[in-house]
């Protein structure tokens, strides 16, 4: 059997490929190497439905934020290894799975807009070119964590509508001190910035969060597509659950740059399972 992964920082997608071609899913809590250590990683793998398949999975394709240095990859595979210390295990960053799924055999740019963000430029066959991608205190711009700081920044400087903050404060229990106590002192801030996109989706139709967004991809397009040669003739597609959600605003801020964007996914795990599928 093979197991396929597709992990993000919040999440990660799990397919299994049975013998009989049968095809079981889960979804689990996410990783990231840059944020984790490999014992982290290891606790959180010790997951029910991971333990179960334990004896039967001969091969692991683990697609992982973070993971585009050898030793990021290292700290990946010597986690998955605590769980199936015999499987053959092969793993890839997030831009190859986005690649792979959108883009399939033909040449493209390839973005993602989770939590953070990325962006890479396909030939069709490989990677042939990519965007630093600094995380969340650098870069991300577009992502999750991105746009949510800029709520967050807004609500302690008093620089959003106040029904707006009202809503954040009664919804979320919201104070200036809980916001820098979620940022500087607990795990994971950027899941925490981040967890705010779906507030912000669901006021879409206010000015401001539509700002919020439309702002954020002119800033991801800068940084990313528009740095590519011959991005205004290539198909521009996107994987991941901000991209995903609030597509009609990308598509607009794309068509008012020249950018052509194509396809907008949430997950690209439908698409590497149907590429690992076609080698059995």
């Amino acid at each position: 059997m093979i197991l396929i992964a597709d992990s993000g920082s919040s999440k990660t997608d799990w397919r299994v490929i049975h013998s009989d071609r049968r095809i079981s899913q889960h979804r689990g809590i996410g990783f990231n190497p840059y944020y984790q250590t490999s014992e982290e990683m290891a606790i959180q793998m010790q997951d029910e439905f991971l333990m179960k398949l334990e004896p039967e999975i001969e091969e692991i394709y683990f697609y992982g934020a973070g993971c585009s240095s050898p030793d990021r990859k290292s700290e990946v595979s010597s986690a998955l290894k605590t769980v199936f210390p015999t499987a053959k295990i092969i793993i890839d960053h997030d831009l190859a799975a986005a690649a792979k799924s959108t883009c399939g055999h033909q040449p493209g740019i390839a973005c993602i807009l989770g939590t953070g963000s990325n962006s890479c430029d396909y030939d069709g066959v490989q990677i042939v070119d990519s965007r630093p991608a600094p995380g969340y205190i650098f870069g991300d711009e577009g992502g999750g964590g991105y746009v949510g700081r800029k709520l967050l920044k807004d609500f302690i400087n008093d620089e959003m509508p106040a029904e707006i903050k009202k809503e954040l404060i009664e919804n979320f229990h919201l104070s200036n001190t809980v916001i820098q106590e979620h940022v500087y002192q607990k795990p994971f801030p950027n899941r925490y910035m981040a967890s705010f996109c779906r507030f912000i989706t669901e006021h879409k139709s206010n000015p401001y969060c539509y700002m919020l967004y439309y702002n954020s991809f002119q800033d991801f397009f800068k940084q990313h597509v528009m740095k590519y040669s011959g991005y205004t003739e290539k198909p521009v597609n996107f994987v991941g659950s901000i991209a995903f959600y609030n597509s009609d605003i990308l598509r607009k801020a794309a068509s008012d740059v020249q950018i052509n964007v194509n396809l907008i996914i949430e997950s690209p795990i439908a698409g590497l399972t149907l590429y690992h599928q076609e080698k059995l």
